[in-house]
């Protein structure tokens, strides 16, 4: 393996997209586009809230500012749901729903919108043109002698009155995290530089102010021990995610979480990893221009 090979990899996250009048959005979106084409980087990654209001077409405002720019292909970028995608908080909280004790219609509406995700962005989840599009994924893209391993999952716990009140708590299934351990998946990774991506934060807060607390509960990736451990049993460098809007990085045990902050917020700055052919690989944050 050449150990001058080095792969380049943007981070954007929490665009929050209000609809098609985001004019002035749009326009940064477009600039932050042009300059990771022109700075020529090998992988775009987009962790989450693409949109703000859980409203399916406003998905087309990020596909069509990809498809711009060139980005809109399998080897290019890659998209993983956040809450905002999937969650209507206004729909869940109406008085018939939000009384409404069945739990399955609310993963129901969950589903069909990971179903209306998964199929707008569709040539970013699978390259074969038969099979259905889903989360999880696993996608392994080869840059000459660097192999790198995209394993993708949806982080986002259905609506809840009592347990998810927000909608901003986070929840891989136990199905899931079983079907990532299974031996084909763990086979295709095994000699690949292996990157998780989700949407929410395995580290909010966490101090030991009341105030902050409560807030930690509210965004809480409730089963992220969980996520760790087969995080670390795949091997995983990393992890990178949303959710939280903070441009931040931190450790747990031997797994690195990168938080991509908020472009919605923040639309002049992006996070940058670079890997080498030797596995080795660094971080940094980019302000446009500099």
């Amino acid at each position: 393996m050449s150990i001058d090979k080095k792969v380049t990899v943007a981070h954007l996250s929490d665009l929050h997209f209000t609809g098609k009048k985001d004019l002035r959005q749009i326009a940064r979106l477009d600039r932050m586009l042009e300059e990771i084409v022109r700075r020529g980087y090998d992988h775009l990654v987009l962790t989450g809230d693409l949109i703000d209001t859980a409203a399916p077409d406003h998905w087309l405002i990020v596909k069509d500012a990809l498809l711009r720019h060139g980005l809109f292909e399998l080897g290019r970028t890659t998209v993983v749901p956040g809450n905002h995608d999937l969650i209507n908080l206004e729909e869940e909280m109406r008085f018939y729903n939000a009384l409404n004790p069945i739990e399955s219609d609310r993963e129901r509406r969950m589903r069909e919108r990971l179903q209306r995700f998964c199929t707008i962005f569709r040539p970013l989840i699978t390259g074969n043109g038969d099979a259905d599009a889903g989360l999880p994924f696993v996608k392994v893209l080869r840059f000459g002698d660097v192999s790198i391993a995209f394993v993708a999952v949806n982080s986002v716990l259905p609506w809840s009155g009592s347990d998810n009140p927000l909608g901003a708590r986070g929840y891989v299934s136990r199905e899931t995290l079983r079907a990532l351990l299974d031996k084909p998946v763990v086979q295709a990774i095994a000699d690949c530089f292996v990157i998780g991506l989700c949407h929410h934060a395995y580290r909010v807060y966490g101090t030991d102010a009341l105030v902050d607390q409560a807030f930690d509960w509210t965004m809480e990736f409730k089963n992220r021990e969980d996520f760790l451990r087969v995080m670390k049993l795949l091997k995983a460098k990393m992890v990178m995610h949303g959710h939280f809007h903070r441009f931040q990085v931190y450790r747990s045990d031997d797994v690195t979480f990168i938080n991509g902050g908020s472009f919605r917020y923040s639309p002049d700055r992006y996070g940058e990893v670079t890997i080498s052919g030797d596995g080795s690989w660094s971080h940094r944050f980019v302000l446009l221009g500099s």
